[in-house]
């Protein structure tokens, strides 16, 4: 493939150019089926509410969800600024580019790669694990749980390959299906007026409450929840009027999974009651089964079948967050070798105009990140979820901070918007809040992961290094480019 094939040339408004993606693929609903399948809702809730009561601050962990929702609410000013401007598959490490320079941009797409990459390694392992569980108990078939992972790679590459269009009705389905099954229980729950002790409005947003405990560990899982917003942005090319679609998905996406998570976590602890939603949260954990912290009270209240139905519902929950990491990841694959910083032959697409193969070399990395686990015979829930969700939600928030920073000194040189509050107070804010995010995770990396304090270390400094080697591939490639504008 030459240079002329990966160039952008006039045409049509419903027709795709050679190097580019489709446009006109997705509408606001459409993406906004991306992103909250990348939020995986059932996933967040399963996983990360019962550890957040548990270890965070009990009751007042729905206000831990508003406080997260705000900060990323401020750095979402800013990025939907940047996107009137810019729209490009590679967002943040195009956005970083625009204010930072090109080879910090450049750096910043290896950790973008690296955090969609683990974020989704991650999901396999989980999702594997469950899948075994489930097929075993219901047919007897006892497999290991990577046969179904990489079953599964097999799946997603081809829903990928199938195009955008195809990836958002699938998604589509299977997010409504977890979101309506949780809504509908927050809002029973909500209506009949709480559990034994009611509401309990006081106990989970006054300042009090929000403030108790471990504060710091509830912020830190609610922002890790909110993982994958940001794809609003990555579909820009292939949204119908990306100026108007992909603002609107943004703001709509943050207001809609933070009040979902802040009602949702509110009605399974007033279920419970305020008084002893931390002790049945830390039970759970102990028994090993956190997520029967969630499953037990929409069981009650709706039937036992709840209980068959909601463990499928997580798997598929994980398969949603899985196929959109992999959408992310190949399209950044794909807007790295369209600039030239990866072989051209990265930006070769396919009949359906989807990205072949960087979407195959995401599902090549995929295998390489899972396979050493079940080489290994790790524990799949353990060590490659655990490890790896930790590892992504750490390089995303350092991307969010980047990105905030850009934005600010972007629009101080380029004088394109003269709106003050979206170019330059709310990111700084934003940027304030991230930072606090980044010392809370920092500060409880340990807990976060599961593990030991060495592997945290580890794990931790692996972020850093990811992006200086970004940087210095950057420095080296740069060498032989012209330098990027703005």
């Amino acid at each position: 493939m030459d240079s002329q094939t990966v160039s952008r040339h006039a045409a049509k408004p419903d027709e795709p150019t050679a190097g580019t993606l489709k446009p006109n693929a997705l509408g606001v609903l459409g993406i906004l089926f991306f992103v909250l399948s990348a939020q995986a809702p059932l996933t967040g809730i399963a996983g990360a509410a019962p550890i957040a009561v548990a270890l965070g601050n009990g009751p007042g962990v729905p206000a831990a969800y508003l406080v997260a929702g705000l900060v990323i609410l401020l750095f979402s000013v800013g990025f939907v600024a940047m996107g009137r401007h810019v729209v490009d598959a590679g967002a943040f490490y195009t956005y970083i580019g625009k204010g930072l320079g090109r080879t910090t941009g450049t750096g910043s797409a290896g950790l973008a790669l690296f955090a969609y990459c683990t974020i989704q390694a991650a999901m396999y392992g989980l999702y594997g694990a469950i899948v075994s569980g489930l097929v075993a108990s219901h047919t007897g078939l006892d497999l290991p749980w990577w046969v179904w992972t990489l079953a599964t790679m097999a799946v997603v590459q081809a829903l990928g390959a199938a195009g955008v269009e195809m990836g958002a009705k699938v998604l589509a389905v299977l997010v409504l299906a977890e979101f309506s099954i949780l809504s509908v229980f927050a809002l029973v729950t909500l209506f009949k007026g709480g559990g034994p002790e009611g509401l309990g409005l006081a106990d989970s947003f006054s300042p009090s409450a929000a403030l108790d405990g471990a504060p710091g560990v509830a912020v830190m899982f609610a922002v890790a929840s909110m993982f994958g917003f940001e794809a609003t942005a990555i579909y820009g090319e292939e949204a119908r009027e990306p100026k108007k679609t992909v603002p609107r998905a943004t703001y709509l996406a943050v207001v809609v999974v933070t009040g979902f998570f802040a009602l949702v976590s509110w009605m399974l602890i007033s279920s419970y009651g305020a008084s002893k939603a931390t002790a049945a949260a830390g039970k759970a954990l102990e028994g090993g089964d956190g997520a029967g912290f969630v499953f037990a009270p929409i069981a009650a209240d709706f039937g036992g079948w709840v209980g068959d139905v909601l463990p499928v519902l997580l798997a598929t929950s994980l398969f949603a967050g899985i196929l959109t990491f992999h959408n992310s990841a190949n399209r950044y694959l794909f807007s790295l070798g369209r600039d030239g910083l990866l072989p051209l032959r990265m930006c070769r697409l396919n009949r359906r105009h989807a990205p072949w193969t960087a979407g195959c070399v995401q599902t090549v990395l995929a295998v390489l990140l899972v396979v050493p686990f079940a080489l290994a015979g790790k524990d799949p829930v353990l060590t490659l979820f655990s490890w790896f969700s930790g590892v992504a939600v750490l390089a995303m928030m350092l991307l969010y901070l980047l990105t905030s920073v850009s934005v600010v000194v972007f629009f101080r040189r380029a004088r394109l918007d003269a709106r003050l509050w979206n170019t330059l107070i709310a990111p700084a804010l934003g940027a304030l809040g991230i930072a606090g995010a980044v010392w809370l995770i920092l500060a409880n990396f340990t807990t976060l992961i599961g593990g030991e304090r060495t592997t945290a270390l580890w794990l931790t400094l692996s972020v850093p290094v990811v992006m200086a080697l970004g940087l210095v591939a950057a420095r080296v490639r740069g060498r032989t480019m012209a330098p990027a504008d703005g």
